[in-house]
């Protein structure tokens, strides 16, 4: 039998021969008392045994304290009382493995005590708020909550505790690192990005507005109805779906289905398109100078609609085949294809060129409502020397930093080259195929979000 054994909570029990001592210093004590009672009681000395029992007492209380003193109760110096193979780093990663960061939405009244109410409600189930948002509407207000809670609350119970406090049309989601940005902070960082390029503008408004699809519509022709004609100036605000007017013309349509706008995000999205507007085209400068195996020089650089004609001397030195298999089919007006496929509004463009400044080689990423795809042509003379790889590598790398969680890319089956560069990425691919047409898949985020679908009260 060991000296120390732990109780379930890990402090140290008395050692068992200082008990055995203990108990019996009680004993004898209650036994002379017991003694000195029947003496008293019975016997002509009472009073001379009654002293000699006072100093037995005496006698044995003194040796029980020297006794504790000596074998105190405390644990050896060695013994923290922690458990076994226990540490503070390791407690630690437990705490944090047991919070869930969440994203909440409610609408409450707009009178003294309503949002007080929903905060004591939230702290009764633990959770803590981190930060909070609130988007004044006519009759109430539409309170955004970043929240840290427990893992083992459901979010059917906090979205139930919410609603039970008077908070309405509640709307919850799992939110990630990311979110504890603060508000400002992030819309500062939106502007900044789509003040330096022009590309940048539907990123930032998803980032901004959370997960939406957004399109732009060209403008109409004259006389013709639905163009920008048809959207004030100031935009229109209809509740799950937003219109702005684009910058070069046009509509830039903003649909969230599942949560409505508040005037408050309106008012920002507007702002962005304002700054866009005032900044005019614009994508940033610069190249990379690469050198081909053969020991060919090219330069690699974003592209615009400043570049157009060097695109379609480039399309007409190519063969039918070569556009067949970019287009899909035969291509009858080049300009109308590359003015959209140029312009920084639907994407981005990247271009090779030579030494001599000739055009060889086009990379596209494009915006597909909350999707995005990738796109290559390069010129017969310079296939098979890698281009094509240093293109999608590159155009990959930039729909990871704009936090696209998948690529595609539609080709024909026969197209060898598309292929082999969609599989040297080293992703995880998805192959679907349909009447002929390959649509290849890469996912850019290989771990799955834990976020899951969002949750409505």
């Amino acid at each position: 039998m060991t000296d120390v054994t732990r109780a379930k909570n890990g402090r140290p029990v008395h050692h068992w021969r200082r008990d055995v001592v203990e108990l019996a210093a009680l004993f004898t004590a209650v036994a002379v008392a017991d003694a000195v009672a029947n003496l008293i009681g019975h016997g002509p000395d009472g009073p001379t045994l009654l002293l000699g029992s006072a100093v037995a007492l005496l006698a044995t209380a003194a040796f029980h304290t020297w006794w504790a003193r000596r074998h105190g109760h405390a644990p050896p110096a060695d013994d923290t009382g922690a458990l076994p193979g226990t540490t503070e780093g390791t407690a630690a990663d437990e705490v944090s493995a047991r919070n869930v960061l969440w994203r909440l939405r409610t609408t409450v009244r707009d009178e003294p005590g309503s949002l007080a109410a929903l905060c004591t409600a939230l702290a009764g189930h633990r959770v803590d708020i981190l930060s909070l948002q609130t988007h004044p509407l006519g009759d109430g207000t539409v309170d955004e909550f970043l929240l840290r809670a427990p893992g083992v609350l459901p979010a059917g119970e906090i979205t139930r505790a919410v609603s039970l406090a008077g908070g309405t049309g509640t709307w919850i989601e799992r939110a990630d690192a990311h979110d504890l940005v603060d508000a400002p902070t992030r819309i500062l960082g939106l502007a900044t990005r789509t003040a330096l390029d022009a590309a940048e503008l539907p990123l930032a408004l998803r980032q901004l507005l959370g997960r939406c699809t957004i399109r732009q519509l060209p403008a109409a022709p004259a006389g013709r109805a639905g163009g920008a004609d048809a959207v004030p100036a100031e935009g229109v605000l209809e509740d799950t779906v937003l219109r702005l007017r684009a910058p070069e013309g046009g509509v830039i349509t903003v649909e969230r289905p599942y949560l409505p706008f508040t005037p408050t995000e309106f008012a920002r999205a507007r702002a962005l398109v304002e700054l866009d507007s005032r900044l005019g085209p614009r994508i940033p400068r610069g190249q990379d100078v690469l050198t081909l195996p053969e020991g060919n020089a090219i330069t690699v650089h974003r592209a615009d609609t400043g570049d157009l004609e060097a695109a379609k001397e480039m399309h007409e030195r190519c063969s039918a085949r070569t556009l067949a298999l970019r287009y899909h089919g035969p291509v009858g007006d080049a300009d109308r294809y590359l003015n959209h496929l140029l312009s920084p509004r639907f994407g981005r463009t990247l271009a090779v060129r030579t030494a001599s400044g000739r055009i060889v080689g086009l990379g596209h990423l494009l915006w597909d409502g909350d999707e995005t795809e990738v796109a290559l042509l390069v010129e017969d003379t310079w296939q098979r020397r890698g281009i094509g790889t240093e293109l999608l590598g590159r155009l990959v790398a930039m729909a990871a930093e704009a936090g696209c969680e998948s690529v595609y890319a539609v080709t024909q089956s026969s197209n060898t080259g598309m292929v082999a560069a969609m599989r040297g990425l080293g992703l995880p691919l998805d192959y679907q195929i349909e009447e002929g047409t390959l649509v290849i898949t890469a996912r850019l985020q290989t771990a799955p979000a834990a976020t899951g679908p969002a949750v409505r009260d």
